[in-house]
This record gives C-alpha cells, structure tokens and sequence, in this order.
C-alpha cells in the first residue's frame, strides 16, 4: 500500500501541481501587497475614501449594504489589471520573441477538422 502512494507522490504532475500551488499562494500575496499597498492608496488619493464598505442605501426601511460589494469589485478589477500587466502581457511578449528567434510565425497556421482528426488517427496508428 505504502509502495502505491510513494509512486504516486512521485510523479511528475503530483510534484508540479503542489510546486504550483505553492508558488500560487506566494505570488497571491504580492498581488494582494500590490493592490492594497499601491493601487488602493492611488485611488484613495484621486477619490479620496479606500474603504467603500460603509455606503448604504436605504430602501422602505430596508438597508443594501452595497459598498462591501462596491470594494470587492474593484480589487478584483484592481487584482486582475495587476495580474494580466504584470503577468500575462510579459509573459506573451517573450513567447513571441521567441518564436521570432526560431523563426515561426506569430500565430499559429490554421488546421481543418478534417486535418486535424487525420493526424489524430496518424497518431494512434503509430502507437500500435
């Protein structure tokens, strides 16, 4: 039994994903220290209030207590704009230099149906 589960701890994908996860929840914390230590004193700066949480509209009695919401949308506009300039515009621009350093197109050539069932069953053919 013991034999089984050091096989599985042991695979590769096992080791990536917990590598992953961790490297995740560290990165997570810049972004978070990103958003409430820069950004959101920006915007308080231009705005004026950081915390939006307070503002209440009041309703035949009834309060809607939309400033919780009103805060939490905007740190996750605030965590995805950090994310996608930070993270993933970088990201694209070196994977597109180096398609240009090995000399492939910048986007992919387009492939029918047709084509691409054909080299699936090429694929499965070679297997055998």
């Amino acid at each position: 039994m013991f034999k089984g589960f050091k096989e599985f701890i042991m695979r590769g994908n096992v080791v990536q994903l917990a590598v992953a996860v961790v490297m995740g929840a560290a990165f997570g914390a810049i972004i978070n220290a990103l958003v409430a230590d820069i950004i959101m004193p920006l915007i308080t700066a231009i705005f004026g209030k950081p915390d939006y949480s307070t503002l209440v509209l009041t309703l035949h009695k009834s309060q809607i207590k939309y400033g919780s919401f009103a805060t939490a949308v905007i740190a996750f506009l605030l965590i995805a704009l950090a994310v996608y300039f930070f993270i993933v515009a970088p990201m694209n621009h070196l994977e597109k230099m180096r398609r240009r350093r090995r000399g492939l197109s910048d986007t992919a050539p387009e492939i029918t149906e047709i084509e691409l069932l054909t080299q699936i069953r090429d694929s499965l053919a070679t297997r055998e």
